[in-house]
């Protein structure tokens, strides 16, 4: 075997020789070509290959951790090619001058592969627990960017360590010199290390994730981006505001992508006052509403929407529709289509809305300028109507307040295995949903 070896790197061997024996300047002319040779072969064949198969994965991150490994395999080529060619034109490793700069190579190796496991962690980590993590009720993912921090921080700290004691600098010795240096620079850095430090506390107590709309000292927006010195926030009119970690540590959050029971971070619940004259029929009223409500697209038809009467106030009675939004992207568009068409139905039913007006008058006005005849048989369909909204009304009261009563019922029987059965978790987890699920829906009953 060591003979074929021989034969094989015997011409090689042999035509270095003959570059040697012509002076320095042919080496370098020679060392030289073969590095462009090398970097040529890296980018034509090597990177191509290497882009042909990350292309035929399903997966975004190894096409964006493609080019920096390439941009440092070409930094490892030139630095290994440059310690070759500075040990054969100096001699073959009994040179002085590179006995003194060899570590200096090995440092840079060290960097190189840090600089490739600290790409592994960015890019990986977040692709594993993207694939690995399961939505659950009211459960946010997120947290991945303070996770590769740290460990990109750890590794660099190690491959430094490990590549300054190659060239013979003690990296804990530097550290502990600099104690008085490092003690003032904390102080004058207190802030900013307190919003890294509540970076890390936000990322485990996860009461957001990027694109969850929440409220935040009277701020409502979507969240674009958590950071570690900040999160930002995006407003409905195009305004970015920027809030220091701090302050949210020590503000009350409003999350409105959380309570759907789902695990969707979009659903939110929308209600609405609606005032009437107080000689309408309240079942009339909640019946076109509600008719209008269940026919608005972005309204869920699960769970219902529900009207109830919410208030006698001094000039009207106050109903309130309680719908769920599939999207809280949409709930300006739906908010405006329910009041456009509640407005319309409105006035062919002949509810009449009230305005805040406290006038004396010998009698009431007659609506829309009608003669009596126009009034009589307005009234007499209007109270055909009322009549058919209240035996409605009457029937879907009913129905609600039995599917009350079964939820009542359910719940009062998953709690019951819970503190007396002996579950395994999955089935203890799936239980627990179910219950969250029930108490959101009866908390609308008795909103």
């Amino acid at each position: 075997m060591a003979g074929e070896l021989n034969n094989v790197f015997s011409p090689i061997t042999e035509m270095l020789q003959q570059i040697s024996d012509l002076g320095a300047i042919y080496q370098i002319g020679f060392c030289i070509g073969a590095i462009i040779f090398t970097l040529l072969v890296v980018k034509l064949v090597l990177s191509r290959v290497a882009w042909k198969i990350v292309k035929k994965t399903e997966n975004d991150w190894d096409n964006a951790a493609l080019i920096p490994i390439i941009n440092r395999i070409y930094i490892f080529v030139l630095a290994a090619g440059l310690e070759l060619s500075i040990d054969w034109i100096d001699g073959v490793g009994d040179s002085l001058f590179y006995l003194s700069i060899e570590g200096y190579f090995s440092a840079t190796y060290i960097l190189l592969t840090t600089s490739l496991i600290s790409i592994g962690i960015k890019f990986i980590i977040p692709a594993v627990f993207d694939k690995y993590t399961v939505n659950k009720s009211v459960t946010v993912t997120g947290g991945n960017p303070i996770m590769v921090f740290i460990g990109r921080g750890m590794v660099w700290f190690i491959g430094l360590n490990l590549a300054l004691d190659t060239v013979g600098i003690e990296l804990f010795g530097i550290l502990a010199s600099l104690a008085v240096f490092s003690l003032i620079i904390g102080l004058a850095v207190q802030q900013t290390l307190g919003n890294i430090i509540n970076s890390f506390m936000l990322a485990i107590d996860q009461p957001f994730e990027v694109g969850d709309r929440i409220e935040v000292e009277g701020i409502q927006g979507s969240v674009v981006s958590v950071g570690i010195l900040s999160t930002k926030i995006l407003t409905f009119t195009e305004q970015l505001v920027i809030i220091p970690n701090n302050r949210l540590i020590d503000s009350t959050i409003t999350n409105f992508a959380r309570g759907g029971g789902d695990g969707v971070a979009s659903r939110v619940s929308l209600h609405m006052d609606i005032g009437v004259d107080y000689d309408e029929n309240s079942a009339h009223v909640k019946q076109v509403i509600t008719e209008v409500a269940k026919k608005c697209k972005f309204v869920n038809s699960d769970p219902p929407p529900r009207v109830l009467l919410r208030e006698l106030g001094d000039y009207s009675k106050i109903f309130r529709l309680y719908t769920w939004i599939e999207d809280y992207d949409d709930e300006f568009f739906a908010k405006d289509w329910l009041l456009r068409e509640i407005d319309i139905r409105f006035n062919i039913e002949g509810i009449s809305i009230p305005y805040p007006v406290a006038i004396e008058l010998e009698h009431k006005p007659t609506l829309f300028g009608e003669d009596e005849a126009t009034i009589k048989r307005r009234k007499r369909r209007k109270s055909s109507r009322q009549q058919v909204a209240t035996m409605t009304m009457a029937r879907d009261e009913s129905a609600l307040m039995s599917e009350r009563g079964e939820m009542k019922a359910e719940l009062e029987y998953l709690n019951t295995q819970i503190t007396q059965g002996d579950l395994k978790r999955t089935e203890k987890e799936n239980i627990e949903n179910d219950i969250r699920s029930l108490e959101v829906i009866l908390a609308q009953f008795s909103d």
